[in-house]
């Protein structure tokens, strides 16, 4: 070939190189405009089999709907943590023992995990209507330590996106945004962490970080309670979920005061009133200046959700004994003083479970009783 044919045939095949190279180019732009390697198109494609694999198994997370407040976080969503974080929506309020009992491992979780990718949002819908109060929730937040982001769901909105009905109730949410596992109640704990680890090296593996190790360090502040030892139920003061009252005076009674006589005897799992109360739909009010409150259980521990206008002091009797060794943790020389709505802490018998009456003899009115609980 002479030089006279050599440009013409060396300009086309360049032109060849350039336009296939275009053509090529154009090929691997992702839906952003960006180029991507060979080695980004093989994961998006791995990514959408991923993500269309569980679309047939697991429902999307839903989104946290009108909240009323937020603690420890100006405002978050679910929606801008998908494809960066694994989320646990923790469902709780804080006069609930089985709620305050879970505590501790969450806790644990958010310091242990937190650096690895998990967040956890502590979703507060309320019981009570003083569970409401944003102070109350605050205060609560501070008792108990929590770091995470805690969203008060007031008007029970993201309560309702997850069909829930418990407290506590647990949702992880994966790297893709769907509801992988969840877990109500109590226990399952050494599962659920398992499970958080689980997907956070899913996510260290999406997003190409170090994998995760399970952190064997313990929860601390555990309160450890034998379930198949504690013979009590919950049980309401109001009348909305009147249930084990011994001694109503008529049926007419709740919703005005009225004069209660306790029985000499109360049956298992029973409560009397003495004095003259108003049972009310979520609590009963003392209106008088003294009164009281009986109780027969079997368990090792018994709690009281109360509050009282001011302050209200009580004394502890246990089978007819101003207590002692036998004391919770809120009750100092066999006395109480009830104060902001609460979980009051009455009978710690340190694990020995059995049958028991509990006497509260109020010193002074105006004290509102909402439920017993025990452990």
């Amino acid at each position: 070939m002479n030089g006279t044919y050599a440009k013409p045939v060396l300009a086309l095949i360049a032109a060849v190189i350039i336009v296939g190279s275009i053509v090529l180019l154009e090929s691997r732009k992702t839906d952003s405009g960006a180029v991507s390697s060979g080695n980004q198109d093989v994961a998006v494609l791995a990514s959408n089999e991923r993500i269309v694999g569980k679309e047939n198994k697991f429902e999307r997370a839903k989104e946290i709907s009108t909240p009323d407040g937020f603690i420890n976080i100006d405002g978050v969503t679910v929606s801008e943590l998908v494809g960066k974080k694994i989320i646990l929506v923790d469902f709780w309020t804080y006069s609930c023992i089985n709620c305050q009992r879970t505590l501790p491992y969450l806790n644990a979780w958010h310091e242990k995990y937190e650096d690895d990718g998990l967040v956890i949002f502590g979703v507060h819908t309320p019981e009570f209507e003083f569970e409401q109060d944003f102070a109350n929730v605050q205060r609560a937040v501070q008792k108990y330590g929590i770091k995470y982001p805690v969203i008060l769901d007031n008007d029970y909105s993201t309560w309702r996106s997850y069909k829930n009905q418990y407290w506590p109730r647990k949702y992880l949410i994966d790297i893709d945004g769907f509801i992988i596992y969840d877990h109500i109640g109590e226990g399952g704990y050494e599962e659920t962490e398992q499970k958080i680890v689980e997907l956070l090296n899913e996510r260290s593996q999406v997003l190409g970080e170090a994998p995760v190790a399970f952190d064997e360090r313990v929860a601390e502040g555990v309160n450890a309670v034998d379930f198949s030892q504690v013979k009590s139920p919950e049980m309401y003061l109001g009348s909305k979920r009147l249930e084990y009252l011994a001694n109503l005076p008529s049926p007419g009674c709740p919703g005005r005061d009225c004069e209660f006589v306790a029985p000499s005897n109360i049956a298992k799992n029973r409560f009397a009133l003495g004095g003259k109360w108003r049972i009310e739909e979520e609590k009963a009010v003392l209106v008088s200046e003294q009164g009281s409150i009986f109780l027969r259980f079997s368990a090792s521990k018994v709690n009281l959700v109360a509050g009282a206008t001011g302050h209200a002091r009580a004394e502890v009797y246990l089978d007819g004994e101003r207590v002692d060794a036998a004391s919770g943790h809120d009750v100092e020389d066999g006395g109480v003083t009830f104060s902001t709505e609460d979980l009051y802490n009455l009978i710690d018998l340190e694990g020995k479970y059995g049958e028991h009456v509990l006497e509260i003899r109020f010193l002074d009115g105006n004290v509102s009783a909402f439920a017993f609980t025990f452990g």
